[in-house]
């Protein structure tokens, strides 16, 4: 287990609860998993996390410190860290084993493969974004939000701007309103007068997962554009020029960044064209078409941008403490080599998964046309 500097009192990972003070950003990240929404028997791991580190192995870390220390311990230890019974797998090894699988920790993706698991989060609407996040995702939600509008109104200028004030016309204190507007919705969308409040809830919700994608994504690619250009470097300089195994390293990596980057935004553009293409004739299954699809491509899409996001953050942090050239040569060989295989496969092997699930060829003829 990785250990820090910080005087032992400081170092108990089991001195204090600490689980209220989890940082709301655990919750929105794509490589953590807050232990303390899974129901866990052992109360000392519903403190601690789960994390992808920069290899993409995932590790139970006990403890994090501001200063950058951290206490990682294999999944496959943590038996041995909790004294565990060896006589069998403890419950709690059992989970932990099934959600180190994972390739992503992003709610959305969590929503999709805890289901698969048979893993029930504990409160159940723990998988949700914090109020921050979605408050930063909204400015995406406009583009999804005005051709349900203008659907339902014929016009922009209904005075509605915003998802949310879309919903609270449902809820409205004037009953007589409240129902006309859901009959006019209703009638639009050639759904029952029930079937509303959860097809504007269900709406709300796919777009606001691409909204996220979408947000993780825009922020990578002007990372991962200098990370390429910080590369030239090393090709510049003498002596590491002549260094094989970096300069395969360097290559590999680059087109793999460059490879998987671009399989993610085609499938964001693929998101958009079946947008379109739903409000041509708009109705509740040709929404549930768009939304199996975008569910069907989300733990890809999650896989990619998880991996690329603890990539780019282990190199920032490489930038950040000054490292010299030779060090940042080293880093590259090793820790950022490590792992991105599992990236530049993964798109491989989900795509192999999707194919085997009922209802993929649909899916998939939607994205190529």
């Amino acid at each position: 287990m990785r250990q820090d500097t910080r005087p032992p009192a400081e170092l108990d990972p089991f001195a204090a609860d600490t689980a209220a003070d989890e940082p709301e950003s655990d919750i929105d990240s794509m490589y953590v998993l807050p232990l303390n929404i899974i129901p866990l028997e052992t109360p000392s791991l519903r403190r601690a996390r789960l994390i992808k580190n920069i290899r993409l192995e995932t590790v139970v870390e006990l403890f994090s410190s501001a200063e950058g220390g951290s206490g990682q311990v294999p999944v496959n230890e943590v038996g041995k860290v909790m004294d565990w019974p060896r006589t069998g797998m403890h419950p709690d090894e059992t989970k932990l084993s099934a959600l180190s699988s994972l390739h992503s920790y992003d709610v959305y993706s969590l929503r999709i493969q805890l289901r698969k698991l048979k893993i029930k989060c504990d409160p159940p609407e723990a998988l949700t974004l914090s109020d921050k996040k979605h408050g930063e995702l909204m400015k995406f939600m406009n583009d999804f939000t005005q051709p349900l509008l203008h659907k339902i109104y014929d016009s922009n200028d209904s005075g509605v701007e915003s998802m949310d004030q879309l919903v609270s016309q449902f809820s409205s204190p004037d009953q007589n309103e409240a129902l006309k507007n859901l009959k006019l919705m209703a009638d639009k969308l050639q759904i029952q007068l029930q079937e509303v409040p959860r097809f504007l809830e269900e709406y709300a919700d796919i777009y606001m997962s691409i909204a996220y994608g979408r947000d993780c994504l825009n922020s990578l690619i002007p990372r991962i554009v200098e990370f390429g250009e910080s590369m030239e470097e090393f090709r510049e300089n003498y002596e590491l020029s002549k260094d094989k195994r970096l300069m395969r390293s360097i290559d590999f990596i680059n087109d793999t960044l460059t490879d998987v980057t671009a399989s993610v935004v085609t499938r964001f553009e693929s998101f958009d064209r079946a947008s379109e293409t739903m409000w041509d004739n708009i109705t509740a299954d040709s929404f549930a078409k768009v939304k199996d699809m975008v569910r069907g491509h989300h733990v890809l899409v999650g896989t990619i941008l998880c991996g690329l996001t603890v990539k780019m953050n282990g190199w920032q942090e490489v930038v950040d403490a000054r490292r010299g050239l030779l060090r940042r040569a080293d880093f590259v060989r090793s820790d950022m080599m490590q792992g991105m295989e599992k990236i530049s496969k993964v798109e491989e092997t989900v795509m192999q998964q999707q194919k085997n699930t009922p209802g993929w060829e649909s899916f998939s003829a939607d994205v190529k046309t």
